[in-house]
């Protein structure tokens, strides 16, 4: 194993987490807080308990989504380290993570956010600035695949060419 690896898959889960723990934090605090201005959140809960929805099942729906993701990431960083991947192939695993983080995020702020909005008569969607960083992080993640992916093919083509040139000499 070398270090590189071995940070890379570090960050990698570390980078997973992080976007998992905001995405937690945005659906089950602070989202709730900014729909419902003035209100805390056991409040809200209360009110959405009082109503017949299910709070304590938004909340695990949102922590399995989160926790998954980070469980995907370990999985890549032992996968990766063990199976000794390339370092460009594990760093697209584990963007591809981030990426797909988008719909979880976007699946998070509709069970908890549908039962916010059907109790207060509010709007559904996000209430904050949040829920957008997962998403424009997500769609970073994509472009950060695809310039890895140029990455690895220019290398694999300068690889031939050198072969070529060595093989004609």
């Amino acid at each position: 194993m070398t270090r590189g690896r071995i940070l890379l898959a570090a960050v990698g889960v570390l980078l997973v987490a992080a976007y998992a723990a905001l995405m937690a934090v945005e659906s089950l605090v602070l989202d709730p807080l900014a729909a419902v201005p003035g209100a805390t959140l056991g409040e809200i809960h209360a009110r959405l308990a009082a109503n017949g929805m299910d709070v304590g099942r938004d909340i695990a729906w949102v922590i399995c989504t989160a926790a998954a993701g980070v469980v995907l990431a370990v999985a890549a960083a032992v996968v990766g380290l063990w199976r000794h991947l390339s370092l460009s192939t594990m760093a697209m695993i584990f963007l591809a993570i981030i990426a797909a983080g988008a719909v979880p995020a976007f699946l998070d702020g509709i069970h908890l956010g549908m039962d916010i909005a059907d109790t207060y008569r509010g709007t559904g969607g996000a209430h904050t600035i949040w829920a957008g960083v997962l998403y424009v992080t997500s769609l970073a993640a994509v472009g950060g695949i695809v310039e890895v992916g140029i990455y690895r093919l220019r290398r694999s083509a300068r690889s031939r060419f050198r072969k070529k040139s060595a093989d004609d000499e």
